[in-house]
């Protein structure tokens, strides 16, 4: 086993401890359909765009504007379907263009003008919250029953939204692990200046993952309106989106410093966020408590990636 996934493993493992302990019905949480299907469903969310903020820390980078961009997406996809089914295609075609516009200035604003990514992609995400904020003020517009179906239509025992995100993770990892551009995203990661003595175009590699980093969070956005049937400008940002993407990679193994981790990690993150909330919702654990038991996870998973690291043969 990758030592990578170890302590996402043994998260897995104590949740089914406790699963044991407080499971209803003498029936294991994992083992009932109905709640595994659930815990599927409520990863598809922050599971679509963690996997494209695992790109951006791969490359040593980070994008805070994501939940602004869930925001946006959820808002104008809304508004500009206005119940129509005829305008579902153009519209997604339009905020998937946004998402590239969106990526393309974020990777630009790092590679070229050498600002730090924290700060460049918390100014891209403030300047799409004040622009939405301006020309909204609450839900707006509406989304046509067959767009509702990415969110609440199946194809056989599966959601048509968990499907979307297994492709998700399988493209990801497929991009990361077999081609050429996945290797220079690692090589960039692991030391841009070693990379770019090797030929590699640094600055392209860096802009590419923060497009993918923005596509994936019009296509949570998309979900999310097609879940809520209207959008509304603080859907990303209340759901915290930007930093619990960052923490469910973080959780699956990939290095914030760059170079290390990949998308089956995060989605092994995500899933344990998802499958502890279903378990502290069912055995009632307050809301407050819930969010102070996933930063102890965060840091507990820190804590054990550094000591592997340290352990490991330089």
């Amino acid at each position: 086993m990758p030592p990578v996934y170890g302590f996402v493993v043994i998260i897995f493992l104590l949740s089914i401890v406790l699963d044991l302990l407080f499971g209803v019905d003498d029936q294991l949480f994992i083992t009932n359909p109905v709640i595994l299907t659930n815990i599927l469903v409520r990863s598809v969310a922050l599971g679509i765009v963690a996997i494209g903020q695992t790109f951006v820390i791969i490359g040593a980078s980070i994008d805070l504007s994501v939940a602004f961009m869930i925001s946006v997406t959820a808002v104008g996809g809304s508004y500009l379907m206005a119940g129509d089914p005829s305008r579902v295609w153009w519209t997604v075609l339009v905020l998937l263009g946004l998402g590239v516009l969106v990526g393309l200035i974020n990777g630009l604003l790092i590679t070229r003008l050498k600002i730090n990514p924290l700060i460049a992609t918390l100014g891209i995400g403030l300047i799409l919250k004040g622009l939405l904020n301006a020309a909204f003020d609450n839900f707006a517009g509406a989304v046509p029953r067959s767009f509702q179906s990415f969110a609440y239509d199946n194809i056989g025992p599966l959601p048509i939204s968990v499907l979307v995100l297994f492709a998700v993770v399988v493209a990801g990892w497929f991009i990361l692990r077999r081609t050429k551009y996945g290797a220079h995203l690692y090589s960039v990661g692991g030391s841009q200046e070693v990379a770019r003595l090797s030929g590699i175009r640094t600055g392209r590699v860096l802009t590419i993952a923060h497009i993918i980093c923005s596509l994936t969070a019009v296509l949570t956005g998309l979900f999310v309106v097609s879940r809520l049937r209207s959008g509304a400008p603080w859907v990303g940002t209340d759901g915290l989106y930007d930093l619990e993407s960052i923490a469910a990679v973080v959780v699956g193994g990939t290095a914030l410093s760059g170079g290390k981790g990949g998308v089956l990690g995060t989605l092994g993150g995500v899933l344990i966020f998802s499958l502890l909330d279903t378990m502290f919702n069912q055995i009632g654990i307050d809301a407050y408590l819930k969010q102070i038991l996933r930063g102890a996870i965060i840091i507990l998973a820190v804590g054990f990636y550094t000591f592997r690291s340290v352990e490991e043969p330089s």
